[in-house]
Order: C-alpha cells, then sequence, then structure tokens
C-alpha cells in the first residue's frame, strides 16, 4: 500500500515506519520536525516536511494517492498538558480533524491511530481491558479520547475505518539497530535512565517507596516498540481485509518497577545510575498493567521483545556511546 505516515519521523512513528517498509509498504512520512528527526526518516522512504495544522498543504499531500494514513503527530506530555491546554486542543484535537477532512477530501478511507492508555484515568482493576472505564486524569489522555470519539463518527458518517490502538508504556529501540534518534526531551522512565548511565543528567528521581507493590515502587508495562509497530501493521491489515474498525489495547500483560527496572539497568549497563526517592507525584497510579487479550484474538499480536532485558539492552544500545 502507498501509506502517509503523519508524525513518522518521531520515536514510536520512525519504528512503525520502518516495519511498514520491511512488509513492502511504500511510505511516506509527513512531520513538522517539531520533535521528529530528519536521522529517523528511512532511506527508502521520503519526507514531506508539514504540519498537521496546515490544511492545505496537508490536503495537497493527500490528494497525491493513499491508501492509508497512520497518525503519530500528537503532543504527549501529560504534565505540560495541564498547563498548556490550548497548544494541547489545538495540536492534537484541531490537527486531527484537519487530517480526516483532508482524507475525506481525497477519499482516502483507511486510518490507524496512536492512542494510549491515558484514556483510562485511575486504574480501578488491573490487568485493564478495553471495557475499563474512560476516565482520565490529565488533558493530554483527554485529547486522545476525544478523538477516539470523533473519529468513531467519521467511520459512522464518512466510511473512514480506523484502527485505534491503546498503547501502555512505550520503550526500547529497534532490536536490529537501524534506529538511533533520541527522543527530545523524554518523559518516560527508561529514557531517563540511560540519560543517568550516559551521564547525560546526574541522578534519577523515583517518586515514591511506599506504594502498595512488592518492593514499594510504582509498577508499569512497557511494550517494546518493535512489538507497538508490529500491532500496527496487523491492524492496518484487519481493517483493510474486514473493512470494519478496530479498538484494542498494545501493552505486554506484565508489570515492572521502578525499583526492578532501575536495578536491571545497573546490571546490563554496568554504570551505577545514582537514585533518590521523591515525594509522589499527584495522579500516579501504583499499578498498571494491560490486558492484551483483544489484540492477540483478533490480531494474532503478542508481545515478544517486551521482556525488561531486551527493552533495556536495546535502549543501551543507542546511549552508550554518548557516555559522558
Amino acid at each position: 500500500m502507498k501509506i502517509l505516515a503523519i508524525g513518522g519521523a518521531g520515536y514510536i512513528g520512525s519504528h512503525v515506519v520502518r516495519t511498514l517498509i520491511d512488509k513492502g509498504h511504500n511510505v511516506t512520512v509527513y512531520d513538522s520536525l517539531y520533535s521528529g528527526l530528519k536521522e529517523n526518516i528511512q532511506p527508502e522512504s521520503r519526507l514531506i516536511e508539514g504540519d498537521i495544522l496546515d490544511y492545505v498543504h496537508l490536503r495537497d499531500t493527500l490528494a497525491q494517492g493513499y491508501d492509508a494514513v497512520f497518525h503519530f503527530a500528537a503532543l504527549k506530555a501529560a504534565n505540560e498538558s495541564m498547563t498548556k491546554v490550548e497548544k494541547y486542543s489545538v495540536n492534537n484535537i484541531t490537527g486531527t480533524i484537519n487530517m480526516l477532512n483532508a482524507m475525506c477530501e481525497t477519499n482516502v478511507n483507511r486510518l490507524v491511530f496512536s492512542s494510549t492508555a491515558a484514556v483510562y484515568g485511575e486504574p480501578q482493576y488491573v490487568p485493564i481491558d478495553e471495557k475499563h472505564p474512560l476516565n482520565p486524569e490529565n488533558y493530554y489522555g483527554f485529547t486522545k479520547l476525544e478523538i477516539e470519539r470523533i473519529v468513531h463518527w467519521y467511520d459512522r458518517l464518512k466510511g473512514i475505518k480506523v484502527a485505534i490502538l491503546r498503547y501502555f508504556n512505550a520503550a526500547g529501540y529497534d532490536i536490529f539497530g537501524r534506529l538511533k534518534g533520541l527522543e527530545r526531551n523524554p518523559q518516560n522512565l527508561l529514557p531517563i535512565i540511560m540519560e543517568v548511565a550516559a551521564g547525560m543528567r546526574p541522578k534519577l528521581a523515583i517518586y515514591g517507596s511506599d506504594w502498595d507493590t512488592p518492593d514499594g515502587t510504582c509498577i508499569r508495562d512497557y511494550v517494546h516498540v518493535n512489538d507497538l509497530a508490529d500491532g500496527h501493521v496487523r491492524a492496518l491489515d484487519y481493517i483493510t481485509e474486514k473493512n470494519e474498525s478496530l479498538l484494542v489495547n498494545l501493552g505486554s500483560e506484565s508489570g515492572i518497577s521502578v525499583k526492578a527496572m532501575v536495578e536491571k539497568a545497573r546490571d546490563i549497563t554496568g554504570e551505577k545510575i545514582p537514585a533518590d526517592i521523591s515525594p509522589r507525584r499527584f495522579g500516579d497510579p501504583a499499578r498498571v498493567i494491560a490486558s492484551s487479550g483483544k489484540a492477540s484474538e483478533i490480531l494474532g499480536w503478542k508481545a515478544k521483545y517486551s521482556d525488561v532485558s531486551t527493552l533495556i539492552s536495546t535502549t543501551w544500545n543507542v546511549y552508550k556511546d554518548l557516555r559522558k
């Protein structure tokens, strides 16, 4: 297929683009490079620099003839979203409406959408399945949930078939070492651990050591980015073959505590990785673990590379040459 990957120069988007190319698809990346990187553009793809808010440019790009759109172009810093509501509203919600309207105008009727487990909010039970109540606790999660609702209407009224993929904690780097572009201003635990290991920051803050978990630190479900990419390709195949929309979680179905992640990173990197205990952060749940049974049943998908050793070692392969 001929695919337009909006935001395809970013961390997750670039890994999905690489996998799509591996599967024989013709991929064009449409990216403003606000957070995406030119070095993530694969030699078999091409880059069109453009903003999702530039409707005319986006429409004219889609008019070149595409079979499907992959949408990764969202701002995603949960804490920032709570203070910069206008910025997140315009980029995430207005930008997505621009994209959907451009798809309608150019008769592109397949969409794979990068959503998030943040739509669930505080877990009422674990593992979290797709039937869990939807109550996001940050504005970023709210924007993703609103987009899910909007695309459902475009499916119903305009016939755009959409795969909504709710990620848990994306982590790791390409298992074959083909992608090495670092995230700008990373917010997640593993790249921050790696920055400490590489001497790029002095120490790590562990937010709370008295949670109701075996070692007192928060537990999260980390899913390797290659596993996520595989899920995206399977989702495209599903909506194409079935001509129906799809909503699934993509998670490893296992939890890793902050302390366990840090200790394993010390073992793999051979670095001390200093860490201090800090006060709990407001809104942090003790435990978040996915149920990915629906993805397994419908897509035949299962996380293959999401064990803690692979998550850390593939990430360290990118960071170790930056040691100071």
